[in-house]
Formats: structure tokens, sequence, C-alpha cells
């Protein structure tokens, strides 16, 4: 496989480099995480229970299987949540039918996680000024947060920002765009949901690699991420301070123990947009995983990440807990190897994958609910959120606790 050559554009002779990208100084009322909440399906399979079924969907009748063992069982995962019993997929039939799924279950889960993020935080739906909802594997109009809002009784004047497209970096990449949006409006509340069912789009009758690896590697969920502007603090919302004035308010105060976002970094590395994605058909959307992703990330990644610490006067040391996307063992390994990670220093990504497979946009909110669950960082901790997808493009988001 030929890896694409990258050429970097060089900032315009007419605004030198020291001008062209001097980032703002952090600020420290900037947007917090006031909760995070995953929802997974009810449908939980050990690997070696999928495998035989995965094979029939995928291969035919005597073929050699022996691929679909190796690549099962080198892909870094015990267990998996599917959107629906493993029996069920076979009769799906086209993508209607699995779209319709996605539609129906990404509903009862998107909406498990919402209302769980929010009473974590402590606030309603009324109190919720943007809602951003991602998904990669399934679509819909209206889309799937408009039907949520009606149905869980978000304000009819709530923003909404549906994403498309961004596949496993859209949970990092809807985080900064949260945190945009709160930097300019500091007394909102927003909200990044993820749906994915990644199950739903397992092509039949596709003995391809890159299918074969979807469905060894591929899990099923939904988060939401409860995000608040540097002028909500200890704020109480039964003066209507939800942002534009027309919340009910819940009367609550917002918890202060989430990190907050500092900064955030988004960049497409050119002549890639051919590794990561998908074809889309009349069977719906055909997985492309092309072999040369790992080598992407060892040769451009690692420098990227450092300009963008190092305009923040940080290095790799100064970070003390990484939150990646865990995109699979060998993306896991070229992440660590090109930045000179500590052995355990992306621990817990491999404990998502292992539990619950590579959720797209959702792994890296399932990581983080993960940090949140356990042992919280000491106050003043940096963090790394940093996710990649198709692009082939990174997004990284700086977080201090």
């Amino acid at each position: 496989m030929r890896v694409p050559v990258l050429v970097e554009h060089a900032p315009s002779p007419s605004a030198p480099a020291s001008v062209a990208r001097r980032p703002p100084p952090p600020s420290a009322a900037g947007p917090r995480i006031a909760a995070v909440r995953c929802a997974l399906p009810p449908h939980r399979y050990a690997q070696h229970e999928l495998t035989g079924p995965i094979g029939d969907l995928c291969l035919s009748p005597g073929a050699d299987r022996a691929l679909l063992h190796r690549v099962h069982a080198s892909a870094g995962v015990r267990t998996r949540h599917l959107a629906l019993p493993i029996e069920r997929y076979a009769r799906l039939g086209d993508f209607g039918r699995s779209n319709g799924a996605w539609l129906e279950t990404g509903l009862e889960l998107g909406e498990e996680a919402l209302s769980g993020a929010l009473r974590e935080a402590g606030l309603t739906p009324a109190d919720v000024d943007l809602l951003v909802f991602a998904s990669i594997t399934g679509v819909s109009a209206p889309s799937l947060d408009a039907r949520l809002a009606g149905r869980m009784g978000l304000r009819p004047d709530v923003k909404r920002l549906p994403l498309f497209g961004l596949g496993c970096v859209a949970g990092a990449a809807g985080l900064a765009r949260v945190h945009d949006h709160l930097r300019g409006h500091p007394e909102d509340t927003a909200v990044l949901l993820t749906v994915e069912l990644c199950s739903l789009t397992l092509q039949r009758g596709d003995a391809s690699r890159a299918n074969l690896v979807a469905g060894a590697l591929f899990g099923d969920g939904a988060a939401a991420l409860v995000a608040r502007g540097g002028n909500t603090d200890g704020v109480n919302t039964d003066d209507g301070g939800s942002g534009s004035g027309s919340g009910s308010g819940s009367g609550t105060v917002a918890p202060a123990s989430g990190p907050r976002v500092v900064a955030t970094r988004s960049h497409l590395y050119p002549g890639t947009e051919g590794l990561l994605g998908w074809e889309i058909g009349a069977a719906g959307f055909r997985v492309v995983i092309d072999a040369g992703v790992p080598d992407i990330v060892r040769g451009h990644l690692g420098r990227h990440l450092r300009a963008f610490l190092a305009e923040h006067e940080l290095t790799v040391d100064d970070i003390g807990t990484w939150i990646c996307h865990p995109g699979g063992p060998r993306i896991l390994s070229a992440v660590s190897e090109t930045l000179g990670l500590s052995e355990d220093a992306l621990d817990r990504s491999r404990r998502s994958l292992a539990a619950v497979g590579n959720m797209s946009s959702v792994s890296v909110l399932h990581i983080l609910e993960d940090v949140r669950a356990r042992r919280a960082p000491e106050p003043g901790t940096w963090g790394l959120l940093l996710a990649m997808g198709p692009g082939f493009c990174s997004e990284l988001v700086l977080l201090r606790w």
C-alpha cells in the first residue's frame, strides 16, 4: 500500500506564522464539563460468541474462516453491546430496514444518555441552549436530535447542530464545537449527544478485510456530555439564567467537579481522503479502513500535537490524563509510539476497547465517563482528549481539572 505524501500548507506570505496562529489566552472561566453519561444496548456478547454468527453474515458457506478468527482474536475486544440480538441481523435485508433500526434504537439510547447526563448535572431538558448531535451510522430528516427535542421537553428555541461525516473523530470534534459556542455564550448550557450503532452497518455477504475488521472491532452505544459556560458556575437557574433566558430553570446548581475545556485544535491531512470512511451504495454504508492509517498517525500526529501543546507552554510530559479514541490495537500502539508515552498512559482506552469495542464517536466520551467515575484527577491536572477520523483528520481538546 502506498502511503500518501502529505504536503503541509505554509502560512500566507502576507501573514507571518506568529500572526496567522496566535491562540487566545486560556480563560480561567472557560467552559466546564458538568456531566457525561453513556447508554449501552442490553444485548451484550463475548467476542467469541460473535465470531461464528458474523462469519455466517459475511462469508459464503464453506469459505475459509482463518482470517476471520485471526481478526477477532487480535482486535483487543472481549465484549460488545449490539443494537439488536445477533440472530436478527440476518433478517435486516436492505439499508432501509437497517436505518429504521438505527432510528428506533438510537432514539431510545439517546434519550437514556441525555436524561442521565442532565440528571447528573442537576439540570432539566429546558435548561439546554445548544444541542450538538453526531452520528455516522444512520441518517434521518428530521434528525434524531429534533425528534428527541419534543420527546424530552427541550425548549422550542433550542439551537441544534446535527453533524454527519466526522465518524470516530466526532466525539472530540463535537466537544470542540461546544467549547466554541460556550466561549461566545458563557451563560449557556450546551449538550453533545452521540449515537453510534455500528453493527447495523455490517455488510452481509462482504468478505473484504475491511468489513471483517469492522465486524470484529465495533460496538454500539450512545453518550451525552453536558458543558456549561464560564459564567454559570454556582448560578442558580431559578432566575432564568439558562443562557437565552427562556428556560424554565431547574433551581439547582451545576456541579463544579469536571474539567474545563482550555483549547482545541483541528487538523486535516491532505491527500488522505481515501483512507477511512464509507462507500455509500444501495446496501448502505460499506466501511473503508486502509492499512496505512497507523503510518499516518506515526508520521504526523506527534508533530502537530506537540506544536499545539507548545502554544500553551506545555509538553507531552505535562499531560497527566490521556483520553484517546481506541481505534484499535494498532492505532493505540501508533499513538503511544509517536508520542513516547509511558506503558500505562493509554490504559483507559484499552479498557474501553476491551469492554465495549470501538464505538466510533461515543468512545472518547465513554473513556471520559470512566475517568470521572473512578478516582478523579487532582485539581490542576492537564488532560488531552484526542481522536482521529475520516478526512483523514485529528481533533485535540486540551482539558484541565
